[in-house]
């Protein structure tokens, strides 16, 4: 039996889906015959970033509170991987975005100051983040394909693809209802407005959506649905519990998730795992890794018209959403969390 701590980092009264994989890996390593806990390390705001590095380094992570040595260390998420110790792996859920891939997305709301600062910033995370994953990390592992090659392109390191498992839920198949569902966080870049700008294309008409989450967006996305005519075949459940999340999933008809460039999204495999196709889009990052466009899913461009005839297809032809589903619950399968466990201490 080993002592396992998982790290990871998390701004304050936020709940991401780094905590879902962290929690779900302590689970898994107990259920292995380990014990492990969770730190959770700060996260600050943009501009106090640098304090945020150096309070991750000076966390004592060598033992457990009641003298116990820690055997291994096992770090999430940006900064969560200055964190020091002999037997150190990073299974990286995303570096901070917004001073890479997302730079100019970032940047482009940003007055001619705050540019200038902010590069600085960036030039310090991209530095500190390579020294880290570089010098502080035995073995570097990524959720997907997509973080991968963000670390091989920005920080030159190197790292294997270990897909996370869905979360330990009662996943099961209640057959396939008359409606979409999705899941996510409401903010822009999970792109539930392309969902809506969907159900608004001839094709899509009479598809129906659940939307479960909560999140900034909420307001717009629901000006939107007024705006486009479509709000009568749009519901949104606010945030779910976890006995609601897994009968939607049982329930529904398809699973959409359209986000731009995640990391890696759990919605998917919490998808196939209720044995449920999944839409996505070509620029979806990791969900796009995932579903295989006509055999567990559709993986389409990202365009309103090109999303709303997947929906119809799978709406229209409850056997074809049925076929997709038992081969997306065959490729769940593949996803068992004693692989990831063998595969993070065994590294």
């Amino acid at each position: 039996m080993a002592n396992v701590l998982v790290v990871t980092s998390a701004p304050p009264m936020v709940e991401g889906g780094h905590l879902v994989i962290a929690r779900a890996l302590e689970r898994a390593l107990i259920e292995s015959g380990h014990r492990a806990g969770i730190v959770t390390t700060p996260s600050n705001r943009f501009g106090r970033q640098a304090s945020a590095y150096l309070a991750n380094w000076l966390t004592d992570v060598g033992q457990t509170g009641d003298g116990a040595r820690i055997d291994r260390v096992i770090s999430l998420r940006f900064p969560s991987y200055a964190v020091r110790h002999p037997q150190h792996v990073s299974w990286i859920n995303h570096t901070m975005r917004e001073y890479y891939d997302l730079w100019d997305r970032f940047s482009a709301r940003l007055s001619v100051r705050g540019r200038v600062k902010e590069r600085v910033r960036r030039t310090f995370i991209r530095a500190a983040d390579t020294h880290f994953l570089k010098h502080h990390v035995k073995k570097i592992f990524a959720q997907s394909e997509t973080i991968r090659q963000r670390l091989a392109r920005w920080n030159h390191l190197d790292a294997d693809v270990l897909h996370p498992p869905p979360p330990q839920r009662p996943y099961r198949t209640d057959g396939y209802g008359d409606y979409i569902f999705t899941a996510s966080r409401l903010a822009p870049l999970k792109r539930i407005d392309l969902l809506i700008r969907a159900l608004a294309e001839p094709a899509a008409a009479g598809v129906r959506v659940v939307v479960g989450g909560e999140g900034d967006d909420l307001p717009r996305l629901v000006a939107l649905a007024r705006e486009l005519g479509v709000e009568a075949r749009v519901t949104f459940t606010g945030r779910l519990e976890e006995s609601a999340l897994v009968e939607h999933l049982a329930r529904c008809r398809a699973v959409a998730f359209l986000p731009f460039e995640e990391d890696y999204g759990f919605v998917t495999v919490e998808a196939f795992a209720s044995g449920k196709a999944v839409v996505t889009t070509t620029d979806s990052g990791g969900p796009a890794e995932i579903v295989s466009h006509g055999d567990s899913g559709y993986v389409v461009a990202p365009e309103p018209a090109a999303v709303a005839t997947a929906l119809a297809e799978l709406s229209g032809d409850a056997s074809q959403a049925e076929r997709l589903g038992a081969r997306a619950r065959d490729v769940s399968a593949r996803f068992t969390w004693p692989h990831v466990v063998d595969r993070l201490l065994g590294a």
